[in-house]
């Protein structure tokens, strides 16, 4: 994963996964939360500058970083990442060369 160029993503970090949502390119579908395999995503309360309600990480613990909500965001407003021992993978990969 390229550096976050965006300033506006929230980073949700949990014990086995880190996920990454753009708010303000969502459009509220849904999509990422009802393929979410440990059920870890609900819409917020609040709205984006769209008026749509963009999803966020709740239950850190069991978020695997598995990034299907990534692969089937329509928007890429949200993707996700596994971590290992206390790394990201592309982190592990780093330390290698």
């Amino acid at each position: 994963m390229p550096k976050l160029m965006e300033k506006n993503i929230k980073v949700y970090r949990g014990p086995k996964g880190i996920v990454y949502v753009m708010d303000e390119y969502c459009k509220g579908c849904e999509i990422c939360i009802e393929f979410c395999p440990t059920k870890v995503l609900v819409l917020a309360e609040k709205f984006n500058a769209k008026g749509y309600h963009p999803p966020e990480l709740v239950f850190l613990d069991k978020c695997s970083g598995c990034d299907l909500c990534g692969m089937y965001c329509p928007e890429f407003a949200i993707w996700g990442e596994k971590i290992k021992g206390g790394k990201k993978d592309d982190e592990d990969e780093e330390s290698k060369s």
